[in-house]
């Protein structure tokens, strides 16, 4: 059986209720990326390039 994803909400999505939010989840050692106005498509990945990709964003690149 499937397990059920708990999204969450980033922080950095903003206050404001609405379809315009970066969501997560993590099961079985994978990190799963969503937008709220698309929820049938999401990334997967793990934390180390999660990691490398919010490093590399955060440097202005």
């Amino acid at each position: 059986m499937a397990q059920a994803l708990l999204w969450q909400k980033s922080t950095y999505s903003g206050g404001a209720e609405g379809d315009t939010c970066v969501e997560l989840a993590a099961a079985l050692g994978f990190i799963r990326l969503r937008e709220s106005d698309s929820p049938a498509t999401h990334l997967r990945t793990t934390a180390t390039p999660l990691a490398g990709l919010l490093l590399h964003l955060k440097s202005g690149h």
